[in-house]
């Protein structure tokens, strides 16, 4: 009889124990789910369409960045360089585009050539990031942290303490990539979900994934495996590096310039970002999809936080700094 019983109680045992892994696993769209009713009893406008708009558009730079952190987390490594690596390319590309507009002729033809020049710049910038962990045997946080601050110097250098600014007949040619709309959805988004889209499938359907997934869990036991473990790191912070030129191409022409302040904190959103969709802290797993949805969210409590006097805006810093250190927490809480 007992040993019935235990056969009888493994299996629900067994199934109990994946509904609550499923269940783990939703929490980001629980928790954007319900923070999104709590928008709307705390203010009418939160539902509206153009609300709704407002934040996915300002989601898509935030989120295009997380894409790339998702990969160098699950990997095992981290860069707190992204917001200052923005900044830099978007001074980088407005002061080249500047220049090549009267040698050129062609306004449509110079901003095309700044938007390739932001793509090499974050390949470049990632490139460097790599080598200097992978070759230099430097860690991750220490190579990212020195970068931080070399790149935002070198911004307020080129900028002399103040803002570089797109000139206007270049500005009239770019703006459309940021406010324009296809079938009704800002240009923005619609990047923002084709990286998201091409990111999960690398990440979930690729080998080049699957080694990232495998780095992260044990990197030592990859590299028994005969993963070239140098070149799949290297190329996670190339990626990342991407998904941020990507993001300031984006970006510039919403403001048409590029100051010491552009890009300020936009690495704690990112990697906040990645944790809040589940990606474990420690690597090895983490999903594309939870990490557009943890963007999402931390958007929204952004929204929110605008849209009503619950707490003041200021604090929205505040208020993810907690979100990271919560999850952390429950996360260490799980092992």
């Amino acid at each position: 009889m007992p040993q019935e019983l235990t056969k009888t109680t493994a299996p629900a045992a067994s199934q109990a124990g994946q509904w609550l892994a499923k269940l783990q696993g939703m929490g980001p769209v629980i928790g954007l789910v319900l923070l999104c009713v709590v928008g709307t009893l705390l203010n009418s406008n939160f539902a509206t369409l153009d609300n709704i708009t407002n934040v996915l558009t300002r989601t898509a730079f935030i989120g295009i960045i997380a894409v790339g952190m998702c990969f160098v987390i699950v990997s095992g490594g981290i860069d707190l360089s992204v917001g200052s690596m923005a900044a830099l390319i978007a001074g980088s590309v407005i002061l080249a585009m500047n220049y090549l507009s009267p040698k050129l002729g062609s306004p449509v033809a110079t901003v095309v050539l700044g938007m390739a020049l932001a793509l090499v710049l974050g390949a470049a910038f990632g490139l460097a990031h790599g080598l200097l962990i992978t070759k230099g045997r430097i860690e991750p946080f220490i190579v990212t942290l020195g970068t931080l601050g070399i790149f935002r110097a070198y911004l307020t250098y080129f900028s002399n303490g103040g803002a570089i600014t797109l000139d206007n007949d270049l500005t009239d040619i770019y703006s459309p990539v940021y406010y324009g709309s296809l079938a009704g959805i800002p240009i923005p988004v619609w990047v923002f979900l084709a990286v998201a889209l091409l990111g999960s499938v690398i990440l979930n359907r690729t080998t080049f994934g699957r080694y990232v997934q495998a780095i992260g869990s044990n990197e030592q036991v990859a590299r028994y495996a005969a993963v070239d473990v140098d070149r799949v790191k290297v190329l996670t912070y190339v990626l990342l590096g991407v998904c941020v030129g990507i993001a300031t191409l984006l970006y510039v022409p919403r403001l048409g310039s590029a100051s010491p302040t552009t890009g300020l904190l936009w690495e704690l959103e990112a990697i906040a970002a990645v944790i809040v969709g589940g990606t474990a802290l420690k690597g090895g797993a983490g999903t594309i999809t939870g990490t557009v949805v943890g963007a999402v969210l931390l958007s929204v409590i952004s929204n929110i936080l605008n849209l009503t006097s619950i707490i003041s805006v200021y604090l929205n810093a505040a208020v993810q700094g907690i979100v990271i250190i919560a999850v952390a927490f429950m996360q260490r809480s799980k092992r």
